[in-house]
């Protein structure tokens, strides 16, 4: 999405970075390093589309963080849990402490769309569906002066601006780090960009470079949730792939559903050969799991997802 809540996605991998050991109100985390929260305020929002939230913040703390060399940078934004009687600014260390675990903070995994550690300002996109899950709801309503805390950023990903072609591919929470890499490119650079959405009334803004072809998949049409993406992929015009093996010069950045996730490294990694090495593909969401239970179930399902697959 620009980022949609992945933890409570109604329509909205490797990647075990974003598996940290950070407090969640499920589950007790192991003995670390005290971590304090950055704060920041909502300077304004912008509805990007109908489904898509842009907040911008500012704060002081922002202009601490050690910058990050990376398109896919991401913080895990503290919510306090439905009916608590306390809001940001809060220590989470210092809830956990005093109070059961019921009532610890809740986390969200969120990709910065943009930061400007120099001015102190930060963009996160959020998808919202109405009422549904946590963050959506809270950006919706989000007003000038709200504060909020995060952990982070994390983030180990960029395009690589000298590839023969990029292939990108997602739903709506792949889209701020797939238009972060986009921002980053040159203009010169080839890339196919496969971007699954509600419909054709919600497309948010993507930078056009010059030999960039872009595909949209709308779930109206197609009635799946990542699977008008596998479809399209493997019929696109990418240099290699309908020929057979991928090429070296081919980098690959696949995010979003984790069931599209598991068909599209079949897809990619298993009958194009597109090298490991070159491939970034993860799933950020499940359907039926909030964020808690898609980060404690994430490694056993990519561990059987390989196997399966690498064994055929």
């Amino acid at each position: 999405m620009a980022d949609q809540d992945r933890s409570e996605v109604p329509c909205g991998a490797e990647e075990p970075r974003r598996d940290e050991d950070i407090v969640t109100n499920t589950e007790a985390a192991p003995a670390c390093p005290r971590r304090t929260p950055t704060h920041v305020r909502v300077e304004q929002t912008e509805r990007l589309t109908r489904d898509l939230v842009r907040v911008h913040f500012s704060g002081d703390g922002l202009r601490a963080l050690e910058p990050k060399p990376v398109t896919d940078a991401y913080v895990k934004l503290l919510f306090p849990p439905r009916g608590a009687d306390y809001a940001a600014p809060f220590d989470p260390e210092q809830i956990r402490a005093e109070r059961p675990r019921e009532e610890w903070p809740v986390t969200r995994t969120y990709t910065i769309r943009a930061i400007d550690h120099a001015a102190g300002t930060m963009a996160i996109d959020f998808v919202v569906h109405g009422d549904a899950g946590l963050a959506g709801p809270w950006a919706a309503a989000a007003r000038a002066g709200d504060v909020i805390g995060f952990l982070g950023p994390g983030g180990a990903w960029a395009p690589e601006s000298e590839a023969a072609h990029h292939l990108f591919v997602g739903d709506e929470s792949a889209y701020p780090a797939i238009a972060a890499a986009l921002d980053a490119l040159p203009q010169d650079a080839a890339c196919t960009v496969v971007l699954e959405v509600a419909d054709a009334s919600v497309h948010p803004p993507v930078r056009a470079l010059a030999h960039m072809n872009l595909v949209w998949v709308h779930r109206d049409e197609t009635r799946s949730h990542g699977g008008g993406l596998v479809d399209v992929v493997a019929a696109a015009d990418v240099p290699g792939l309908r020929d057979g093996d991928a090429p070296d010069g081919l980098r690959v950045f696949v995010h979003g559903n984790a069931e599209m996730i598991k068909e599209m490294r079949r897809l990619l990694i298993v009958e194009k050969s597109v090298a490991r090495a070159h491939a970034s593909i993860s799933g950020y969401w499940r359907p039926g799991h909030d964020e808690d239970a898609w980060q404690s179930s994430k490694r056993e399902f990519v561990q059987q997802m390989e196997q399966e697959q690498d064994r055929a």
